[in-house]
């Protein structure tokens, strides 16, 4: 039995009550310290992590080579890649990979941007391809002249048609081409009866460009560097048919022009070669309006004597260099031309071309389809 009187029992009482109250606002103070710490910590780990999947510099245009050697684990392509400064972080690196299931990266040699993005990189590490996302595209259609080409530039920067032409014609630029790619751009575009060096030689094709404002040097060797990659596959076969590069890049002009339809593009390149071997002049009328330097839409019989190197109808053989800038059709039709005993065509209004063997044939052509 408890001795002690009622009044101790009751501040006994009171005070355990006092105590309870006390822990209760300990341990609710520590749960709302520790929540506050976890929630803390939480968005500062989540926005480090947001962070270090960013690109590391997104103004960059430099490109970086990378080596991704066969059998290289994620750790090791992740730590490459933070130490070539392509990623922030190598292990956050590797934690997205392997939660986005990410794996099964090709070896091989990259050239990748530190302004590229984490999926960027990823894509182009799995396809064996680079993957970056432009800033702007620039698209050249076949058949275009540089003289066009300037005009499609103007229109998509903020440089205009001169400053490219003056580019694209200077002693320097060109000598730089000459250097840069030599097995392309030869002696053979210093002809001094060349309107433009470079004519032909800046390739049809639509280029991506990663900074926002490139340079007119870096837009100009990009179209003739891709000319020069596409050469490349033909120089064994222009070795075995003893044609130069840049007889290769006129005919295909000359294709790139006439044709009507990529069907007719090797039919058109027997029709020339039967020509030449029959030391017949080409007379095509697209030399002529080259020579001219203007665009008609019908050659007049008086314009078939325009006083020029490159009109086929008063000079026989190939023109001094290309007249227009071949797409890859024209390319594959002059390496690899049919086989005819054509001499003429002629297109209907229609654009269908149609072959003959003999003038006679082709003037029965040309009163059925033409007058």
């Amino acid at each position: 039995m408890d001795s002690q009187s009622p009044e101790k029992q009751l501040k006994k009482l009171e005070q355990r009550q006092s105590e309870q109250k006390i822990a209760k606002k300990i341990v609710l103070i520590a749960t709302a310290i520790i929540v506050t710490l976890v929630l803390i910590v939480g968005i500062w780990g989540y926005f480090y992590v947001q962070g270090a999947l960013k690109p590391v510099d997104t103004e960059s245009d430099k490109s970086v080579k990378i080596e991704v050697p066969i059998g290289s684990s994620i750790d090791t392509i992740a730590a490459t890649l933070e130490d070539k400064g392509i990623i922030k972080n190598a292990k956050i690196f590797k934690y997205y990979t392997k939660f986005n299931n990410s794996a099964g990266f090709q070896a091989g040699t990259y050239n990748l941007s530190p302004s590229m993005t984490i999926e960027e990189i990823i894509k182009s590490l799995k396809t064996g391809k680079i993957y970056r996302t432009p800033e702007f595209t620039l698209t050249v259609p076949e058949g275009l002249t540089i003289d066009q080409i300037a005009d499609r530039v103007a229109k998509n920067t903020n440089y205009s048609k001169e400053q490219f032409m003056d580019l694209v014609t200077s002693k320097e630029f060109i000598k730089k081409m000459k250097e840069q790619f030599p097995d392309t751009v030869t002696k053979a575009v210093n002809d001094k009866d060349i309107r433009y060096a470079l004519e032909g030689y800046l390739y049809p094709a639509t280029y991506a460009f990663y900074e926002k404002e490139p340079s007119l040097e870096t837009i100009a060797t990009d179209m003739v560097k891709q000319t020069d990659t596409v050469v490349q596959q033909y120089l064994p076969t222009l070795k075995e048919k003893n044609m130069s590069v840049h007889d290769f890049l006129t005919f295909a002009s000359l294709l790139e022009r006439e044709a009507t339809a990529s069907t007719d593009r090797e039919t058109i390149a027997s029709v020339f070669n039967n020509r030449i071997e029959k030391d017949m002049p080409l007379q095509t009328d697209p030399t002529v309006l080259y020579a001219l330097g203007k665009h008609k839409n019908r050659v007049l019989y008086k314009d078939l004597k325009v006083d020029n190197p490159y009109n086929t109808y008063t000079n026989k053989g190939l023109p001094p260099g290309p007249i227009a800038n071949a797409g890859i059709e024209s390319l594959k039709a002059t390496i690899d031309p049919a086989t005819t005993e054509y001499i003429y065509f002629v297109a209907d209004k229609d654009g269908q071309n149609h072959f003959a063997k003999t003038y006679a044939e082709h003037q029965k052509n040309v009163a059925k389809y033409i007058k």
